[in-house]
């Protein structure tokens, strides 16, 4: 009830800034919406809103699963394998030095406008912080584990199952934190670029229209959207990994 009543009280707070703003330097409403005509634009246009963020939302929890299997699985393969390792690691430092920006036209191109390239641009801007985040914490197992279950007689396979991934498991939970709050820049990218649903796409239509409300009532639901999913995977991993602490 506490973290309610501060969340309100914060929402509060930034609303009164927000209208504050707007009266100070008298911004015109298709510059600047009151936080008013935001609320009459959700308000209104609901139905429009939930069509257009299911289809965003469906994009970013389908780019969350699969960035994050890969991720994990690739994490392995490169841990096991160090002529993989060698090969793959500097080229994967390499994609997260070209922005999503530059390689979603590239992606639309190949894909189409449809789900599925959307798909491909989520799972790829999360795909890094899963990967290296697991392939650490595998490389980073505490010797005295291993040890422990080599002298019991595991094998390879039952050090991984047993020892080595459950070691790794609060790691794993970091990179999914991360991946979940950056998963909708790839989903709302790829819709910028080419699409006919979904809330980038909303919010690109809104701007080309000068309609302001519109647009910030999309970018409301979008954060509300990203910020939810963050907190529930939050409590849902601290359940989960209830050893970790954190």
């Amino acid at each position: 009830m506490h973290k309610i009543l501060h969340s309100l009280f914060l929402i509060l707070i930034l609303g009164l800034i927000w209208e504050s703003t707007i009266l100070l330097f008298d911004l015109p409403p298709y510059i600047f919406p009151s936080p008013k005509q935001v609320i009459n634009a959700l308000i209104q246009y609901h139905s429009v809103l939930f069509e257009h963020g299911t289809q965003t939302l469906l994009e970013i929890l389908a780019g969350l699963f699969v960035g994050t299997i890969l991720g994990i699985v690739t994490a392995i393969f490169l841990f096991y394998n160090k002529v993989l390792s060698r090969l793959l690691l500097p080229i994967l430092l390499i994609s997260q030095a070209i922005p999503i920006f530059a390689i979603a036209p590239i992606l639309v191109l190949w894909f189409g406008f449809g789900f599925f390239s959307k798909l491909v641009m989520t799972t790829i801007i999360i795909f890094f912080p899963i990967t290296s985040n697991v392939f650490d914490a595998l490389k980073n197992t505490p010797q005295e584990m291993i040890f422990i279950a080599k002298s019991c007689g595991a094998t390879p396979l039952q050090i991984l199952t047993r020892v080595r991934l459950p070691a790794a498991l609060p790691a794993v939970g970091s990179g999914i934190r991360i991946a979940a709050t950056i998963a909708p820049i790839g989903a709302v990218v790829g819709e910028w670029v080419g699409a006919s649903h979904g809330l980038g796409y909303l919010m690109l239509i809104s701007n080309a229209r000068m309609q302001s409300d519109m647009l910030f009532a999309a970018l409301s639901v979008l954060i509300f959207m990203t910020l939810t999913l963050y907190f529930m995977i939050d409590k849902s991993l601290k359940k989960f990994i209830f050893w970790n602490g954190n």
